[in-house]
């Protein structure tokens, strides 16, 4: 019994030995979305604020484990008022709730370079499963850095009412999908 406890806990150990962290180059991504507005137009916001970190032991990173934070007074709509609003009590309630956050679940390889991600997602105080689509580009080699980067392109959709985002808002006014995007770059460590 104890032989099998200790290659157990050997298993485990080398198993994170060999997961690899990637870090996010900031100056390379970008967190967004897009929601509809008055059921004719579309306006897109981002978040300035947040960072992310990928761990993977795997090449194709079927293995990986992504976690991502945002500052929601980041927000970014391109119009101040807009912004104070959705900061506000009203939406995200920034002063109350002042993170965004997502941990994937599983991380699995669909195709080529197509993956789907699962994962909580956690805004306004609520954390609900969440399943993002994703697609790999890379890795490669930075040609002036010389290590391993890799690309990645996240899209998905959720509903702010799932999180109590807006509850007095109207979908004829703001829409209760969210579509989400994201780009990455992450460097190998």
């Amino acid at each position: 019994m104890k032989k099998a406890t200790l290659f157990t806990a050997f298993l485990f150990a080398s198993a994170a030995t060999f997961a690899q962290t990637w870090k996010l180059d900031k100056a390379h991504a970008k967190v967004g979305f897009t929601v509809t507005h008055l059921l004719v137009s579309e306006v897109d916001g981002n978040f300035k604020t947040f960072d992310a970190t990928l761990t993977s032991s795997k090449p194709d990173f079927s293995d990986a484990v992504v976690e991502l934070t945002a500052d929601v007074n980041s927000i970014d709509t391109d119009n101040e008022r807009r912004d104070s609003d959705l900061k506000s009590d009203k939406f995200f309630d920034a002063a109350k709730f002042p993170t965004l956050t997502f941990k994937s679940k599983t991380f699995q390889k669909v195709e080529g370079k197509k993956y789907k991600v699962t994962g909580d997602m956690t805004m306004h105080g609520v954390t609900k499963p969440v399943t993002l689509d994703v697609t790999l580009n890379g890795p490669i080699q930075h040609p002036m850095s010389k290590k391993d980067v890799a690309g990645f392109k996240i899209t998905g959709e959720l509903k702010r009412s799932d999180f109590g985002i807006g509850p007095n808002m109207t979908t004829a006014v703001v829409s209760d999908e969210i579509a989400l995007r994201a780009n990455a770059e992450f460097g190998k460590q």
